[in-house]
């Protein structure tokens, strides 16, 4: 005799709440009910909510859930509170029996995780951190499918992705360990989703400064036109991240998914219509808008550093170019230094510029559409893997680039750090890479 599947699992009606709001939480399970825990993570996991004995029942998994959704009712329903503190929070799901009626009667237990974004309806700290929901979506294989060939079903890449599924997220990898810094260090800090951009529903002219932290690689149009006004009009961003804003997307039924075609932009409805709005690369030529002009860098003069078989042999650390710069101050470090080894603070995705040398330091050509007046202070190898690369027609096959950090200004000031795994460091209390964060943070939120 063979037991049924027992699970149990579910997704936030929504990306973000306010407090105030009511959140909805649909879940599908094997067992009768289940019992919910709900933590605010930051410095520390903060318990918040506590229920048992909430009444579910399973629910089918519709064909096309990946792209469309799941469209099961609401087992749980909450105001959420005033007092609740801006964050990313996340639900725990859990059922338990005995086993059999007659036999197996081993006790069994299932879990499952969700989260959702709270962010602040009136705005107390001095900074935004834009969480990286949209990179959550698009690696999501929930229901077969996500923007990823590697682990669809049948090894196939979808074009459509839907928030109304369950999704653990990404939060722990990058996000996580910068936050428990900042928080630990007194940095206040308020939370929104890359769907808050946006819809304005956190509006940005409220802070000085925009963080965005990890894997921020999928932006949309209005998203990037949102920043990019803070910006010029004098509002400050550093991107602790890499491979920030790579591809375009564009959210569809208010919200609840994401299209992104990528490598097949010519099958994008937008390929016979306005190519600027293309679904692939932000820096492809029929695009015309590479991500250079917002945060300094790129990745196609980018790439991989100690992974996907790229640079294995790297140190992951920066080499240091101008020591001299208000981001370098009492960090001790000298022209030629390097620094984040230790945690490999340069590795996985990488963004950088095209560059020449003058006296013997690296300068931008600006030919890719980084500004004339973006300084580089530290650069690292890095390179494209050959699957990832020879599809788009104007690459050069064998280029190789670079993790490039370094800032410009235009209205206010854009810090990047060229590198997604930028947050490992501070996981890991590394004094310089520390020194550089409080820099940076202080000085953009003055």
């Amino acid at each position: 005799m063979t037991q049924d599947a027992f699970f149990v699992e579910g997704y936030a009606g929504q990306i973000s709440y306010t407090a105030g709001q009511e959140l909805t939480l649909h879940v599908s399970s094997t067992a009768p009910c289940f019992s919910l825990r709900c933590e605010r993570v930051g410095q520390t996991r903060e318990e918040v909510l506590s229920e048992s004995d909430i009444p579910c029942q399973r629910y089918p998994v519709p064909h096309e859930a990946s792209a469309h959704g799941c469209d099961w009712p609401s087992a749980f329903r909450f105001v959420i509170p005033e007092e609740w503190a801006s964050g990313y929070y996340e639900f725990t799901m859990e059922i338990g029996d005995d086993g059999g009626a007659f036999e197996q009667r081993s006790a069994r237990s299932a879990r499952a995780t969700g989260y959702f974004v709270l962010r602040s309806s009136r705005p107390q700290a001095k900074m935004l951190l834009a969480l990286s929901t949209n990179t959550y979506a698009a690696y999501n294989n929930w229901g077969g499918f996500s923007l990823y060939a590697y682990h669809g079903r049948g090894g196939v890449q979808g074009n459509r992705v839907s928030f109304q599924r369950p999704d653990r997220g990404l939060f722990d990898r990058w996000e996580a360990p910068f936050v428990r810094w900042a928080e630990a260090n007194g940095y206040a800090l308020d939370y929104c989703s890359n769907l808050d951009l946006e819809r304005d529903a956190s509006p940005l002219d409220s802070y000085a400064l925009l963080l965005s932290v990890g894997h921020d690689e999928y932006w949309s149009a209005p998203m990037r036109d949102r920043v990019e006004a803070f910006i010029g009009a004098g509002g400050n961003c550093a991107f602790f991240s890499g491979n920030s804003v790579c591809w375009q997307v564009r959210s569809e039924d208010e919200g609840q998914a994401l299209t992104c075609w990528k490598q097949r932009f010519n099958q994008d409805p937008a390929f016979r219509g306005d190519r600027s709005l293309l679904s692939t690369l932000w820096s492809h030529h029929l695009v015309q808008r590479p991500e250079n002009t917002l945060t300094g860098v790129g990745f196609l003069h980018g790439g991989y550093h100690l992974s996907h078989g790229q640079i294995m042999d790297g140190s992951g650390a920066y080499t240091v170019h101008r020591p001299d710069d208000w981001v370098f101050a009492d960090t001790g470090l000298a022209e030629g230094d390097e620094f984040g080894a230790a945690h490999t603070i340069v590795g996985y995705e990488c963004d950088g510029c095209e560059f020449t040398l003058v006296e013997g330091r690296p300068q931008p050509t600006g030919r890719d559409g980084t500004p004339e007046n973006f300084t580089i202070l530290g650069t690292a190898p890095a390179q494209w893997h050959p699957d990832d690369s020879e599809w788009y027609d104007a690459w050069q096959p064998g280029h190789r680039g670079h993790a490039v950090m370094g800032h410009y200004q235009r209205g206010g000031t854009v810090f990047t750090a060229g590198t997604t795994d930028w947050s490992h460091g501070l996981g890991g209390d590394d004094p310089i890479v520390e020194q550089i964060t409080r820099n940076i943070l202080d000085k953009l939120t003055k």
